[in-house]
């Protein structure tokens, strides 16, 4: 009997190990520190590259490399302290109009940048922030139900039904009228305009009431378009940050996860991500008498509404007819106007907005528009040694002008310092968040302990490897070294696998590849165990090999199968930190299989299969 494989199997093999080999490889090189410029809209400029150079020449500032690829300039400093010199002259120069990150950018060789690339690193590697967010849901459910107040009056006017007033009340929105007959013509109209709503009817002190209350299903509609929305506009604000590979994720139901790799500015990473700020633009209602008055007597016509004066906290009286909200605003920077010389946001409408705005101002020339600043603030302190959430929303006006001409898709707000004025335009060109998060849980790992996690984790992997090498070859002698060739082998297919798929490696994924590194060899324990029992039995060399990887094969899957099943399972019902446990575990266990029993198999039939033998060095 002899042992051979067909030529085509060792073909596969020297390839799948070739293969592997490539792969890994760019994980040596490690990663150089850099700065990276995207333009905020448009292409980035031909003769950026030549101005950023020169800039740091002028500065005493080495650059190893500048390269242009996909609409980005990527500068690639030799160490971190020149990387942030050069990141703060590069924002002071370029940042009005460009959004400039750090990053770490692999030093992979050119020739070999084309065709393969490093994993990525996790944040408890890397360095960075960590945030869970809550959605506050109540408030959003809230915010749906006021805007079918103003949608309710604007169709009972078109219908011609008269009615006395609508406002939110606890379960929904409430409108009364004077006749049970306008009522009821108004049930019927509204329920072929508003499906999703149910009306119940009611009558208090001589009225006629409609409460329209959200559906359970119109309900669910507005979580998942609250939770989506949030989604989108976090990702938004988090490129105006100017992080690079960020990871924004759903967790549940009401809940978000935001990672941020390299930022160490917790407060100003908190403060843009949370912000709830936007705009509403409104008509001034009466003048300066009519506030007061209806401050003092608090009598407030029904189509105003009380708002306080940012700048002196006076009353102010206004349209409740919103011209134009920050949903409409297409784009938005921040600078200095020309006139007066104070902090402005230059605003941008898109086309709904802008001939909203073109409609009402020109009716208005003359007369009085205000804008007001909205901010929905969620708080948590402790009561009685409970957690209790506050919410608040702060409404005020921060500026009111008067129409000169009529306005269209562009114009300008002024009433904000330049802080203000500079994070109120990155909150507007990100998008509003549709309901108000709060941070519930915060990790902050810095970049020293970051190195420290790699450093212990390839400590730990080379220990154990080290160990399991050595026991081997000194227990199993030849075969024992077979076994040790595969395990080496094993170990880069993990790394190719996990750089071919750019899957991210976090302090759990070592934990899984030092597991990997202890299972790997168990497959071999069981099949040279099975030779040696064979040739106790008086079966020849060939034959006990043959034997020993057949028999040991079912015991093999069996045990590797049940494992993969379980960190299948941790995957899908795991969570951050877990699915990369799960996922190193996993790659693990298939690599492993292919080498234990493939691998050494072909390396056992090149050196023994062929021959005569009486004993084999096991």
């Amino acid at each position: 009997m002899i042992n051979k494989y067909p030529l085509w199997k060792y073909a596969l093999l020297i390839v799948v190990i070739g293969a592997g080999a490539l792969f890994a490889l760019p994980n040596l090189y490690g990663n150089d520190p850099a700065v990276q410029l995207s333009p905020r809209r448009g292409d980035i400029s031909i003769g950026l590259r030549d101005e950023a150079l020169k800039l740091l020449e002028q500065n005493d500032i080495k650059a190893i490399s500048a390269d242009m690829d996909e609409n980005r300039l990527t500068v690639r400093f030799s160490d971190e302290e020149q990387q942030l010199i050069g990141r703060d002259l590069m924002v002071d120069a370029f940042g009005d109009i460009h959004t400039i990150a750090l990053n770490l950018v692999p030093a992979t060789p050119e020739w070999l940048r084309d065709i393969a690339k490093p994993m990525y690193l996790g944040l408890d590697l890397r360095g960075g922030v960590h945030f869970l967010m809550e959605i506050d849901m109540e408030t959003a459910m809230q915010q749906s139900e006021e805007k079918y107040i103003e949608t309710f009056r604007t169709f009972l006017r078109g219908e011609d039904i008269r009615y006395r007033g609508a406002k939110q009340v606890e379960g929904g929105v409430s409108v009364r009228f004077s006749e049970v007959e306008l009522r009821d013509r108004a049930i019927t109209a509204l329920t072929v305009e508003f499906p999703d709503l149910e009306l119940s009817p009611y009558e208090e002190d001589e009225s006629f009431f409609i409460l329209a209350a959200m559906s359970e299903e119109a309900l669910e509609a507005e979580r998942r378009s609250a939770l989506q929305q949030n989604l989108v506009t976090l990702r938004n604000r988090v490129n105006e940050l100017g992080v690079s590979e960020p990871i924004i994720q759903q967790q549940g139901r009401e809940r978000i996860v935001v990672q941020l790799p390299g930022v160490q500015d917790t407060t100003a990473a908190k403060e843009i991500l949370g912000a709830t700020a936007t705009l509403e633009y409104r008509m001034v209602h009466g003048t300066a008498a009519d506030w007061f008055t209806a401050e003092e007597t608090g009598r407030i016509p029904p189509n105003a509404k009380m708002y306080r004066n940012r700048e002196d906290g006076g009353p102010v009286l206004l349209q409740r007819r919103v011209i134009v909200t920050g949903d409409q605003i297409k784009d938005a920077s921040s600078g200095i106007d020309t006139q007066s010389g104070s902090p402005a946001v230059f605003i941008n409408l898109d086309g709904a907005g802008a001939k909203r705005m073109q409609d009402v101002s020109s009716e208005n020339i003359g007369n009085l528009m205000a804008v007001v600043f909205i901010e929905n603030r969620v708080t948590t302190t402790r009561v009685d040694g409970e957690l209790v959430r506050n919410k608040e929303r702060v409404e005020e006006v921060i500026n009111m002008a008067t129409i000169r001409d009529v306005l269209s898709h562009r114009f300008q707000t002024t009433g904000l310092d330049t802080d203000e004025a500079r994070t109120l335009a990155l909150l507007l060109r990100a998008g509003a968040l549709k309901a108000p998060i709060e941070i519930v849980e915060e990790r902050t790992i810095g970049p020293s302990l970051g190195r420290d996690n790699i450093e212990s984790g390839v400590k730990s992997v080379l220990i154990g490897m080290a160990l399991v090498l050595i026991f081997m070859a000194i227990y199993y002698k030849v075969f024992g070294l077979i076994a040790d060739v595969a395990l080496v082998v094993n170990l880069a297919l993990i790394v190719a696998v996990l750089s071919s798929l750019q899957a991210t490696l976090t302090l759990p994924g070592i934990a899984g590849i030092v597991l990997t590194v202890g299972m790997a060899v168990d497959a071999n324990v069981l099949i040279f165990e099975r030779i040696k029992e064979e040739l106790r039995n008086g079966n020849s060399v060939q034959a006990a090999i043959d034997s020993g990887y057949e028999k040991a094969f079912v015991t093999i899957a069996d045990a590797n199968i049940t494992t993969l099943i379980a960190a299948v399972v941790l995957f899908v019902f795991g969570t951050g930190p877990i699915k990369g446990f799960a996922i190193t575990l996993s790659i693990g266990i298939l690599t492993s299989m292919f080498t234990a029993i493939v691998g050494t198999r072909a390396v056992v039939n090149l050196l023994y299969g062929g021959r005569r033998r009486q004993s084999l060095p096991i």
